[in-house]
């Protein structure tokens, strides 16, 4: 089953891929020291380069997209309030946006008074008609969801951080402050609880054996 490749169907690789030029052609640590100093441009930019990420993280780890969309409206109003006394270090700025956003998924959850429910059933896009295979990406993506929610916040942020945001075990351990070893290890262990969810879902297996072929 190939768990990486259904992660990565969800979302184009160009825009992806443009996040990411772009955000390697910006000086992050200046334009952070910008807002810190009450600049409007440099938060609207860090927004721009930042929000698709943690609307992905959130899409994947809230119940439905309208909680994903709140969700990621609040991590951007709190780093506004946390910016003046955000300290920049060598750890990647992004860093604080996810903890930020795990933090705000847990207190969401513990608001709630529960772990999310797993029937799960707004989609990925609008109620226009979709074609046989967006209603199978739909189901699949859905399917996806639902046996992420059982695996540890760890667990989670790891798959998200690998297959939907690709970025490397390097990136990843620098983000989480932990050792690449530590992440290899953990996301082998993630994929195989997440294999062992999925495994019993006949129409999970024929739509990943249709994208691989």
């Amino acid at each position: 089953m190939d768990l990486p490749l259904l992660f990565a169907a969800f979302f184009r690789p160009d825009e992806l891929a443009e996040a990411r030029k772009l955000a390697e052609a910006i000086d992050i640590q200046q334009l952070v020291q910008r807002a810190k100093a009450g600049d409007g441009e440099a938060v609207a930019i860090l927004y721009r380069l930042f929000s698709g990420a943690i609307y992905r993280y959130m899409a994947f780890r809230a119940p439905t997209l309208t909680d994903a969309e709140d969700l990621t409206a609040e991590v951007f109003i709190r780093m506004v309030e946390g910016l003046p006394s955000y300290q920049v270090t060598e750890v990647p700025f992004e860093a604080w946006l996810y903890r930020i956003a795990a933090v705000r998924v847990a207190d969401f959850y513990r608001q709630l008074g529960r772990r999310p429910e797993t029937d799960l059933t707004e989609t990925m896009i609008d109620d226009e008609p979709l074609p046989e295979e967006q209603i199978a990406q739909q189901q699949a993506f859905e399917a996806l969801r639902k046996a992420l929610h059982q695996l540890s916040d760890e667990y989670q942020t790891i798959l998200l951080l690998r297959f939907v945001e690709r970025k490397s075990h390097e990136e990843v351990a620098r983000i989480l402050n932990k050792s690449m070893t530590a992440v290899k290890s953990a996301q082998h262990r993630a994929l195989n609880q997440l294999t062992t969810l999925l495994g019993a879902d006949q129409k999970i297996r024929h739509y990943l054996r249709g994208r691989r072929d």
